[in-house]
């Protein structure tokens, strides 16, 4: 193994994942972490070195969607040939938790990121700052089984800063929020006491919130091209073409990062807005009405908390849009799924009467 090659265990290999592996081990297979995605493969790093990858045929076949196909972070079961210009990827280890989205130009689940432990999500204080986007994306990282970090960046363009930080205290269920200056690396000693070895970390968030800049603060190098932001919107352009993993020196924690993403629909059920929103939860039990909409029955708690003004407007708002977001999707999903149900058994059906009729016709 070259001597730049890190070792699987740096990469966050353990007991638990080679368990988990025996099934694959007879079949001569080897594990590998996905590290990159590129177009058409897949860069993937195994106990002989780095290489890029792409998924066999029967894997093809087998998947029912795009969130079966490996994302930076899958745990994958390789078929290696040393001679071979691009190794096989036969089979992935099902994931620990994720960060997932609905596609941008589809109806599937679109998979930025598997196995992760924490994501970052970043903001910054010159524009970009948005607490409905905020809730968006608290809800997703909820829904995928990571807990969230919140990083406001740009902490020095904003004189108000520390009270925005409280702003986020406040409605971000107890996730670490952090005011950060990356031109003079203010904040940074807190961001660092998060990075343990082998954690796994997702920065993600809007283009221009300077999330390039932070990677090449902790990297200690330029690794990531930067961009300058608009003045009118506040908007970046995207500098991060593609997501990947990066081994951060000093601590050895595992960051991947990604593109700015532009817009951020769920991809759960309604449940899933209902761990970001934890004050309207606790306000729903009192409800008079165990399925309360909170919209319009008698005795809601929550919505005497709206009237009362002690609940943000702007934050139930984003609750019910959430919510409705959320089950218009399980909803479609549902449907979904029986009608692919429904196509199965009739092509099951089909199968068994052409075989009855061959039986009976040989001829056939």
């Amino acid at each position: 193994m070259s001597h730049d090659t890190p070792a699987l265990e740096t990469l966050g290999w353990n007991p638990v994942l080679a368990k988990a592996f025996i099934i694959f081990s007879d079949k001569n297979l080897i594990p590998a972490r996905v590290v990159a995605e590129h177009r058409s493969a897949c860069e993937v790093v195994c106990a002989a070195g780095s290489f890029l990858a792409e998924v066999s045929g029967l894997f093809r076949r087998a998947a029912k969607s795009k969130a079966d196909f490996p994302a930076v972070g899958d745990w994958a079961a390789l078929s290696f040939e040393p001679r071979a210009k691009r190794q096989t990827i036969q089979a992935l280890l099902p994931r620990s938790s994720k960060l997932s989205r609905r596609d941008p130009g589809g109806e599937e689940e679109q998979v930025i990121a598997a196995n992760i432990d924490a994501v970052f999500i970043v903001q910054s204080l010159d524009g970009n700052y948005n607490l409905n986007r905020l809730e968006r994306y608290l809800a997703a990282v909820t829904a995928g089984g990571a807990s969230a970090v919140v990083l406001l960046n740009k902490a020095d363009l904003d004189p108000d800063a520390a009270l925005k930080a409280d702003e986020v205290r406040s409605m971000s269920s107890g996730a670490p929020v952090l005011p950060l200056d990356s031109i003079n690396k203010t904040g940074y000693d807190a961001l660092n006491a998060l990075l343990t070895p082998g954690r796994a970390v997702v920065l993600a968030g809007s283009s221009g919130s300077g999330k390039s800049t932070i990677i090449n603060n902790l990297m200690g190098a330029e690794l990531q091209r930067t961009a300058s932001v608009r003045e009118e919107d506040a908007r970046g352009r995207h500098t991060t073409t593609g997501r990947k993993l990066f081994i951060l020196p000093g601590s050895g924690a595992l960051l991947i990062d990604t593109p700015g993403m532009r817009g951020l629909e769920l991809w759960k059920d309604a449940g899933a807005a209902d761990g970001t929103f934890d004050d309207i939860r606790a306000l729903a039990e009192r409800c008079r009405f165990g399925n309360c909409s909170h919209s319009s029955e008698p005795d809601c708690s929550v919505r005497e908390a709206l009237e009362a003004g002690t609940l943000p407007r702007a934050h139930y708002e984003n609750y019910l849009k959430l919510r409705k977001e959320a089950a218009s999707l399980k909803t479609k999903t549902d449907h979904d799924e029986r009608l692919k149900r429904k196509g199965r058994a009739d092509n099951s059906g089909n199968t068994l009467k052409d075989a009855s009729r061959r039986r009976q016709n040989p001829l056939l």
